[in-house]
C-alpha cells in the first residue's frame, strides 16, 4: 500500500534519478574535456562539449534544486541531520558546481591562450569533483555514517571505503554517459573521425567503470551491511538490469549503432541509481532513521506532492521540448556550420 510519506520519497528520488541522468552527462563531459589533450588536439573534443552542453547545462542543475527542496521540506530531520555531519563534501560539491559554471562561460570569451587554459582547467576539475563529493554524500547515507541527530563527525562520516566508492562510481558513470552521449552527437553531426575517437574513450571509460562497480560490492559487504543485504535481495533485478545496460551499451558502440548506445546507457546508469535506492529502502539514513519515521506534517506532504503535479505540468514540458530541440537537425546543422571555424584554443595557439 502507498502510503502518503513513501509517495513522497518516490517523487523525490525520481528527482535523484533524473539529475544522475541529465546532470551526469553534463558533468561527465568535464572528464573528456580533461582528458581531450593539449590546445590543439583536444579543439576538436572541447568545441563538441561546448555545443553539446551548452544550451542544457544549466536547466541540469533545476534537479539538484528541486531534490534539495523536497528533501528539506518533507523530511527536514534526516536533512538537517545531513547537513550537520556532511557539510564538508556538500560545500566541497557546491563550490565545484559554481567553479564549473563560471569557467565554463568565461572560456569561450578569453582573450588569451593562457586565460582560456585556466578556464578550461578549472571547469574540467571541478566537473569531475563536483559529482565526486555528491557520491560521497550518497554513499555516507547508505552505509549508516550520518547519526539521526546530526553533527556526526565531519571526515569520518564521508572519508571511509562506501562512501568513496560510490564517489568514484559517480565519477565513472558520469563519463560513461557523456561519453555515449558525445559521441551520437558526433556521428549526428557528420564528424565521422571524431565519433570514432569519442567511442574508443567510452568503451574503455565503461569497461572500467563496469569493473569499478562490481568490483565495490565486496567492500560494502563488510563496510555497508544494510545496503549489501538490500542489493542482493529486492534490488537484485535492478542491478541485473544495469549490468544488462551496460554491456548492451559497449557492444553498441563496438557495432557503432550510436543512438541505441545512448538509450542503454542511460538505462544502465538508471538502474545503478534506482539499484541503491531499492537497497537502502525504507531506510533516508541507514540504520538510523526510515522514511515514516522523519517524514515531515502531513498537510506539508500533501502540498509537495501538489507542487510536484504543478511542477510536472509546467515545468517538464519545457525541459522536453528544449531536450529536443536539441536533437533536431537544424540544430546539428547550426552546431556543425560552427565546428567549420577554427575552434578558440586553436586560433589563439597560432
Amino acid at each position: 500500500m502507498m502510503t502518503l510519506e513513501f509517495a513522497v520519497a518516490a517523487a523525490l528520488f525520481a528527482g535523484v534519478l533524473c539529475y544522475a541522468v541529465f546532470g551526469g552527462a553534463d558533468f561527465g563531459s568535464g572528464f573528456h574535456d580533461l582528458t581531450a589533450g593539449g590546445s590543439r588536439r583536444g579543439a576538436e573534443v572541447r568545441t563538441l562539449i561546448d555545443q553539446s552542453i551548452g544550451p542544457v547545462w544549466e536547466a541540469n542543475h533545476v534537479w539538484l534544486i528541486y531534490v534539495l527542496v523536497m528533501w528539506w521540506t518533507g523530511f527536514p530531520e534526516s536533512f538537517a541531520a545531513a547537513m550537520t555531519t556532511l557539510y564538508v563534501p556538500l560545500l566541497l560539491a557546491l563550490v565545484g558546481i559554481v567553479l564549473r559554471g563560471a569557467s565554463f562561460a568565461f572560456r569561450k570569451y578569453s582573450e588569451t591562450l593562457a586565460q582560456a587554459r585556466l578556464f578550461g582547467v578549472v571547469f574540467a576539475t571541478s566537473s569531475v569533483l563536483a559529482p565526486f563529493f555528491l557520491g560521497t554524500i550518497a554513499g555516507s547515507l547508505a552505509s549508516g555514517r550520518v547519526p539521526a541527530g546530526g553533527y556526526g563527525d565531519a571526515w569520518s562520516s564521508w572519508i571511509a571505503p562506501t562512501p568513496l566508492l560510490t564517489g568514484a562510481i559517480s565519477v565513472g558513470t558520469c563519463a560513461f554517459l557523456a561519453g555515449s552521449f558525445l559521441t551520437a552527437d558526433a556521428a549526428r553531426r557528420g564528424q565521422r573521425a571524431l565519433a570514432e575517437r569519442m567511442r574508443r574513450r567510452s568503451i574503455v571509460v565503461g569497461a572500467a567503470t563496469g569493473l569499478v562497480v562490481f568490483a565495490g560490492l565486496i567492500p560494502i559487504e563488510h563496510d555497508a551491511p544494510t545496503l549489501w543485504e538490500g542489493l542482493i535481495g529486492r534490488a537484485a533485478p535492478v542491478i541485473a538490469l544495469s549490468a544488462i545496460g551496460g554491456a548492451a551499451t559497449l557492444v553498441l558502440l563496438w557495432r557503432r549503432r550510436f543512438g541505441l548506445a545512448r538509450v542503454t546507457a542511460v538505462v544502465a546508469v538508471a538502474a545503478v541509481m534506482a539499484g541503491w535506492g531499492i537497497g537502502q529502502y525504507p531506510w533516508v539514513l541507514v540504520d538510523q532513521v526510515t522514511i515514516a519515521e522523519t517524514a515531515g506534517a502531513r498537510a506539508t506532504l500533501q502540498g509537495l506532492l501538489v507542487a510536484v503535479g504543478l511542477a510536472g505540468v509546467i515545468v517538464g514540458p519545457a525541459l522536453g521540448y528544449l531536450l529536443y530541440l536539441t536533437q533536431t537537425p537544424q540544430w546539428s546543422d547550426q552546431g556543425a556550420e560552427g565546428a567549420e571555424r577554427v575552434h578558440w584554443s586553436a586560433r589563439m595557439s597560432d
